[in-house]
């Protein structure tokens, strides 16, 4: 006796488990939800119409517009269930967090360089040196003038 209330708990956790995989999907995934509330508002409207005071054989067989809200309905709840049977979509991993980093600093830093003069000479003096100042002296020197004649 032992054995089959361990194995009715093993039942019955694996239903809990279950039970909550598929509520967790519930809660997490739009379009089941959204395919599971068209359902019910096509079977709710459809029961509206079968119980307007017609008998339910007539409505069902002559009532065109109600035939069509239970396909919907049918069709709405055949969608959730397939969706609710396939495995849960992954989450989508966040890859290129850093490599996004990394360009968003590239782009501000040449953004940067490029609208400020006082940057960008300074990058430049630190890539390429200070820049040096060329005084020119000449070596040559100038042409005497000629002495001018006296007029005496």
């Amino acid at each position: 006796m032992a054995e089959k209330r361990r194995s009715g708990r093993l039942v019955n956790e694996a239903w809990a488990s279950q039970g909550e995989r598929y509520l967790q999907r519930l809660l997490e995934d739009d379009q089941l939800r959204a395919r599971l509330l068209g359902a019910y508002v096509s079977a709710r409207s459809a029961y509206g119409r079968l119980s307007n005071g017609k008998s339910p054989t007539h409505a069902l067989f002559e009532d065109a517009k109600l035939q069509r809200e239970l396909l919907d309905a049918a069709h709405a709840l055949r969608e959730a269930s397939v969706s609710l049977m396939e495995p849960a979509p992954k989450p989508k991993k966040r890859r290129h967090r850093v490599r996004r980093s990394l360009m968003l600093i590239v782009v501000g830093a040449v953004l940067a360089v490029a609208l400020s003069a006082d940057l960008r000479k300074k990058v430049l003096d630190m890539m390429f040196g200070a820049e040096e100042t060329f005084d020119y002296s000449s070596t040559t020197t100038p042409p005497t003038p000629a002495p001018s004649p006296v007029a005496g």
